[in-house]
């Protein structure tokens, strides 16, 4: 298996991919503390909370640390170097596939990268460019469902009405709030979209055409990889090294409160330099107009409800 981190001596160890985006850990002491979280966050969790057996023969509290190196796709002998405060290079793809492995929430994940010294690439650590008068345009285009997204296709914004479009996109974790993630991991979402064969391999492809920017970047390098760990519907279209621009489509979605619904889909640039766009649905008929105008009411009268505990 092709690991992120090679078992290399730790003075030669590289990024986790092969790529040069890699961060030193830094000081003693710092090395000391990511070691100590990493360790606490390990023995916190059940195997039964990553879909492993317990076995009987199981004394280490928690999961080992072959477990969670297998679980991230790193070397063990690596990610035992990293619990020993070895001064090795650790690459942000590292750090994302252990905060997934140990279950962190936001601000465990935060405290991971910063002890790393490394900047989180994920929407969920910053959501820049959405200015309060776009989300004010946001909740003006209601009932009309819209969000604004960037390039990757992380979505930063959005209103009611798309909230509910696909799922409940606010039970979603920010750093999952990706198109691309969604149509290949989430069950709902696949669902809601009548054509997902071809929309998963035209996302593909104009995920493909905008990657060629951003070659080195790591966030791109990171979902992809996420990607092609989770989907093999997604290996399959990358490896066709399609190419499509961005252009206005109709489309259909199986909304499961209001059924079918049919709308056009624009694309309009907020920051072409920087790939961000707002992305509308027009109604492509009366009905769906009012389908929309349902889901709208629905979704306001869900976020007046309490949440639940």
């Amino acid at each position: 298996m092709t690991t992120m981190a090679q078992q290399t001596p730790p003075a030669a160890t590289t990024a986790a991919t092969g790529a040069p985006a890699t961060v030193a850990v830094g000081s003693e002491t710092r090395r000391h503390e990511l070691a100590a979280f990493l360790r606490s966050r390990r023995e916190r969790i059940t195997p039964e909370q990553v879909g492993l057996p317990r076995g009987a023969r199981r004394r280490t509290p928690g999961l080992r640390r072959e477990e969670v190196a297998h679980l991230s796709a790193v070397g063990v002998t690596w990610y035992t170097w990293l619990e020993q405060s070895r001064d090795i290079h650790v690459s942000v793809q590292v750090l994302d596939a252990l905060a997934r492995t140990l279950l962190l929430d936001p601000s465990e994940r935060a405290h991971l990268f910063q002890l790393a010294g490394a900047t989180d690439p994920t929407p969920a650590s910053s959501c820049t460019g959405v200015t309060d008068a776009v989300r004010e345009l946001l909740d003006q285009l209601d009932p009309l469902p819209a969000c604004v997204q960037n390039s990757r296709y992380d979505i930063l914004a959005y209103n009611r009405t798309y909230a509910h479009l696909l799922c409940d996109l606010d039970a979603v974790p920010a750093e999952d709030r990706n198109c691309m993630v969604l149509i290949h991991t989430h069950p709902q979402w696949r669902e809601s979209v009548v054509h997902l064969d071809e929309s998963m391999r035209l996302m593909a492809a104009k995920l493909r055409a905008s990657m060629a920017g951003h070659l080195t970047e790591p966030a791109w390098k990171m979902l992809v990889k996420r990607l092609q760990t989770e989907s093999p519907e997604f290996r399959e279209n990358w490896e066709r090294y399609e190419v499509v621009v961005g252009r206005s489509k109709v489309k259909e979605f199986r909304n499961p409160h209001v059924g079918l619904l049919t709308v056009t889909h624009t694309d309009l640039w907020l920051n072409p330099e920087h790939g961000a766009r707002m992305v509308t649905y027009a109604p492509q008929n009366a009905q769906t107009r009012e389908r929309l105008e349902r889901l709208y009411a629905y979704a306001r009268s869900a976020a007046a409800r309490p949440p639940s505990h």
